[in-house]
């Protein structure tokens, strides 16, 4: 839940200019395309912003992940798919809207994928906007998120909604921190938990970038078309089952992660990592759980590609 949804929130709106004047760029250089001409419609009505907003030195327009874990135990291998991408909206001068529309999917089992587990899928579908207050150091943020979690999108009983809000303060234009909190309409009750999120460039070379506790990252730039570091993550969902229990799966993830562009804007990025402290719940309703499993901790290997642009 964290990590789809609040992986680093824009403690300033200033980035956001940098991002529409590329973006613009961009749409010029490939005008005769009709295939990104409907893309680029597309993007803008849908919104578009992180895995949710961002506090972090790129934006990416469109990303997928897939994520393979090795077999360790039970319901393991597994697979989790990601889609999605990120656009601000400016409104006027230093306040934006906020968009992230994505898919995701979990297969677990993947020796036998309908003996334990059916298939889990998501859509998120989040709204936030950012502002600041009078002429301060100060801003505020506020995020609405709609989500549908189950084995079968749109289906009865799988819809859930919550949000989060964060202060943030720059103490100089590159160190910035924001403290908040989040809330969800989980299917075993209502889920929340605080918030502190960072947006920090140390160097010229090194920056830390998050918002735990869903995601903590640092990156260093080993030159124009390499970088790379640590990534720590904390997906937290519940999903509604066929038979009308709910799902909860628990993951703590840490990484390395290796950057490669092969062109400006093309990021294809290799992740491997191990999982801690797994565990998959089951249950009728608030926290009254039937089972719990030990869901195996263990490498895993993460790869994407995104269309990105650096800031």
């Amino acid at each position: 839940m964290i990590d789809t949804q609040i992986s680093g929130i824009p403690l300033q709106g200033e980035k956001s200019d940098s991002i529409l004047n590329q973006i613009r760029q961009m749409k010029q250089e490939v005008a005769d395309w009709k295939v990104w001409k409907v893309l680029v419609l597309l993007l803008m009505l849908l919104g578009l912003t992180t895995d949710l907003l961002f506090a972090q030195p790129y934006v990416d327009p469109i990303q997928v992940r897939y994520q393979y874990a090795m077999d360790n135990g039970p319901v393991t291998p597994f697979s989790h798919l990601w889609i999605g991408g990120d656009l601000p909206i400016t409104v006027k001068k230093n306040t934006y809207l906020l968009f992230s529309p994505s898919y995701e999917e979990w297969q677990l089992d993947m020796d036998d994928p309908e003996n334990i587990y059916p298939k889990m899928q998501s859509v998120i579908l989040p709204l936030g906007v950012i502002f600041p207050i009078n002429d301060s150091r100060w801003s505020l943020t506020f995020i609405q998120m709609h989500r549908w979690n189950g084995n079968t999108l749109f289906q009865e009983r799988i819809y859930q909604m919550g949000g989060a809000a964060l202060v943030g303060y720059t103490i100089k234009e590159k160190q910035k921190f924001s403290v908040g909190v989040y809330m969800n309409e989980e299917f075993f009750g209502l889920f929340t938990i605080p918030l502190f999120g960072i947006d920090w460039q140390l160097n010229e070379r090194n920056y830390l970038f998050g918002t735990l506790p869903g995601r903590l990252s640092f990156e260093h730039t080993f030159g124009r078309s390499w970088y790379g570091g640590f990534t720590f993550r904390s997906p937290n969902n519940s999903y509604r089952l066929p038979n009308g229990e709910f799902i909860r799966l628990q993951d703590n993830q840490v990484s390395l992660y290796l950057d490669y562009y092969p062109a400006k804007n093309i990021c294809f990025t290799l992740e491997p990592g191990y999982g801690i402290f797994r565990k998959i719940r089951t249950g009728l309703n608030n926290r009254d759980y039937l089972t719990e499993v030990d869901w195996g901790d263990g490498v895993f290997i993460k790869l994407s590609l995104a269309y990105r642009v650096r800031l």
